[in-house]
């Protein structure tokens, strides 16, 4: 009786699974939602590589120009030296202590990147990366909004969503300046304490943009807010807006 056992996949099956994933259409863009876990599923090239992750030789190796390439350690020496098979296609000889671990696929898209069974510079970019090719902007990371400027108008500031991210919890919406802007507005109206949101970045990350989405929840939401007179603010104009909004802006 032959007698097989499953050793992970050979160079062979992991460059035809790299090639077909290579040769992908590009990812379509998600379906406006308000939550972008019910936006339909787009296959990851790891999934369709079909490889096994229980046994942990998959590692991000540093890039000069890509920062980091995802690949496969297919012999190791038993010391710190290694060979990997890069997604490209090349067999590459590395320190083991210079890669990282990468993540399985169920982590791909995370919306909040403390959730990373392996929390490193190179899954964090690529976990950005994926969720930027797919239009979502906006991802946590822990207490923190990370914001990757698209550099194009996406539709995700109308009406509908300013509604949609009102009195709503963090974990019932995906990731959005609106969710952090909402939050703000209500730990002031609950502990009656000025409140700071700090919006910082390198220059042409969307500081200003960001700033500008802020002050424009907070002036839509206080058109329906009661001043302490208990005389509802009457008007949508957004002069009046921005005038029953100027006592929250300052606090």
């Amino acid at each position: 009786m032959n007698r097989t056992t499953r050793q992970g996949p050979t160079v062979a099956s992991i460059r035809r699974a790299i090639q077909q994933g290579l040769d992908r259409p590009e990812s379509p863009a998600p379906t406006a939602t308000l939550n972008s876990r019910a936006a339909p599923a787009v296959p990851d090239l790891f999934e369709q590589a079909n490889v096994n992750f229980t046994d942990k030789k998959w590692v991000w190796v540093p890039h000069e120009k890509e920062g980091y390439i995802a690949g496969y350690v297919v012999k190791d020496d038993g010391a710190d030296n290694v060979v990997v098979h890069l997604m490209t296609g090349r067999d590459v000889n590395v320190n083991i202590n210079e890669t990282e671990k990468v993540n399985p696929p169920k982590f791909e898209r995370v919306e909040d990147m403390a959730d990373l069974g392996y929390l490193n510079e190179a899954s964090v970019v690529h976990n950005l990366k994926q969720r930027y090719a797919s239009n979502m902007i906006y991802t946590y990371s822990g207490l923190f909004l990370v914001a990757v400027n698209p550099y194009y108008n996406l539709q995700i500031y109308g009406q509908d969503y300013v509604a949609g991210y009102r009195n709503k919890k963090r974990n019932e919406v995906s990731p959005h300046i609106f969710a952090i802007a909402d939050a703000a507005f209500h730990d002031m109206l609950h502990s009656k304490e000025n409140q700071s949101i700090l919006i910082t970045g390198e220059s042409g990350a969307g500081k200003t943009e960001n700033t500008k989405k802020v002050i424009q929840y907070l002036t839509a939401i206080a058109g329906d807010h009661k001043p302490a007179s208990g005389v509802a603010v009457s008007g949508n104009s957004l002069e009046q807006q921005v005038l029953s909004a100027n006592p929250i802006l300052e606090s």
